[in-house]
């Protein structure tokens, strides 16, 4: 799966960064459907725009994004989005939750790109 042509779901509390991502990912061609800043908002955003990638911000103020990832998959949705957990903390911060985690992995959020992207997706 390459990422042109996904349809993506920014899932973070900060506006600031879900402008910049937005910006940057669809100039690489990435379809960004909409945006949460919850657990309740991202679960009714993916049942009802559906996307192919959805990005969530590992800390959302009170609630966790392990939990937001964990509800995703719960959702049991066919074909299930590729979930990526995004942060500006160092990835070695939340190394085994990630990797206890049924996302796909972990951007920085200042490494964020269509290519890190891609890199993941191809895992």
């Amino acid at each position: 799966m390459r990422s042109s042509g996904l349809r993506c779901l920014i899932v973070d509390d900060s506006d600031a960064f879900c402008i910049a991502a937005r910006r940057l990912l669809e100039a690489a061609g990435i379809a960004v459907v909409g945006s949460a800043i919850s657990l309740v908002d991202a679960l009714e955003a993916v049942a009802s725009t559906q996307p192919d990638l959805v990005l969530v911000d590992i800390d959302l103020g009170t609630d966790s994004g392990f939990d937001v990832v964990e509800a995703i998959d719960a959702m049991a949705l066919t074909p299930a989005p590729a979930v990526i957990l995004v942060s500006t903390h160092d990835e070695e911060d939340f190394a085994d939750l990630v990797e206890s985690s049924s996302a796909l992995g972990f951007l920085p959020k200042f490494e964020l790109s269509a290519t890190a992207i891609d890199t993941l997706l191809k895992r």
